[in-house]
């Protein structure tokens, strides 16, 4: 008898042709989900039969109550080295071996969408994309300048140094913060240390967040730090919708205390129908495709498909703990 795999959140409909799935078929067997399971008795009615799931990312939430919920499940996949989403303790409580994925070393991906939101929202490419389109109006909007202006970046990692290059590319002024940040860290990026966030807030025209969430970090945007950017000041997410305060950004979106914000990621994924961020007219929003690109795609798959041999033939690897 077949081992019952479940592929979750494949939204696209292209995880079976990302990697070769042909060398476990004919010991497991694979059933895709592209529609996102909300509710985790409707989760749990789909996959309560399957010993081995493949999690996209942080799309679908495994914690204690649902890891109770499905005695069967014995290994659980995710793309990627880290999840969130994923409660590791209750795993291992319930026998439930977790691995990862590698990543892709020279992926840009994440660095490619900050730039297209920047981009995409300054020169209000897509109002002007669909007044074209729709109406045939020609220059409706007036774009805002990025060449000599600051952009200020919350959390210089590889991420950030990368958004940061591109500023420099583009002849902006580049400062950066982080609590643990260093002047020597900084000047090998080459940009200026800010001497707060406060600081950093009150003088750059586009802001940046590259920080991996946590207690920490979670949060640290909040309603006092949104009313310190300037009126003209953008801010762009691509990290993880919690670092800024979501109330306290609607708020100054809707009343225009800043001008305006360019979202990839959500507090509630996908985006919820009656979501201010889906009809704000200073919100450039894209639905979390920071990651979504074919050449991640593949790697994912492939190494997913490489765990599953690994724990059929009983030596898991990439396991997190």
């Amino acid at each position: 008898m077949k081992v019952r795999c479940a592929v979750l959140d494949d939204y696209q409909n292209v995880a079976l042709c990302m990697a070769d799935w042909s060398t476990i078929t004919e010991d497991v067997d694979v059933r895709v989900f592209n529609k996102h399971f909300t509710d985790e008795n409707e989760l749990v009615n789909a996959i309560g039969d399957c010993e081995i799931v493949v999690a996209m990312r942080e799309r679908t939430p495994f914690g204690a109550t649902t890891f109770s919920r499905l005695p069967l499940l014995k290994l659980l996949v995710t793309t990627g080295m880290r999840n969130s989403s994923i409660d590791l303790a209750a795993a291992a409580q319930h026998g439930v071996t977790v691995c990862g994925t590698g990543g892709v070393s020279h992926s840009k991906a994440t660095v490619e969408l900050t730039w297209a939101l920047i981009l995409g929202i300054s020169r209000h490419i897509v109002l002007e994309n669909r007044a074209i389109q729709t109406n045939g109006s020609w220059q409706t909007t007036i774009g805002t300048d990025i060449y000599g202006k600051q952009l200020g970046i919350i959390g210089l990692g590889k991420i950030g140094t990368d958004v940061a290059r591109v500023g420099k590319a583009f002849g902006m002024e580049v400062a950066a913060w982080s609590e643990n940040l260093t002047e020597e860290r900084a000047s090998a990026a080459g940009v200026r240390l800010a001497s707060s966030k406060d600081e950093l807030l009150k003088t750059s025209d586009y802001v940046s967040i590259h920080l991996v969430l946590s207690e920490r970090t979670k949060g640290i945007i909040g309603a006092h730090d949104l009313q310190l950017m300037k009126p003209s000041a953008y801010l762009i997410n691509t990290s993880r919708a919690p670092i800024v305060d979501q109330a306290a950004l609607i708020d100054a979106l809707q009343n225009r205390s800043i001008a305006g914000a360019g979202l990839d990621v959500y507090e509630i994924e996908p985006l919820p129908e009656s979501s201010p961020f889906r009809s704000l007219p200073n919100v450039l929003a894209t639905p979390h495709i920071g990651y979504v690109t074919r050449s991640t795609y593949e790697v994912w798959y492939s190494d997913a498909v490489k765990d599953i041999q690994a724990y059929l033939a009983g030596s898991p690897v990439r396991t997190l703990s």
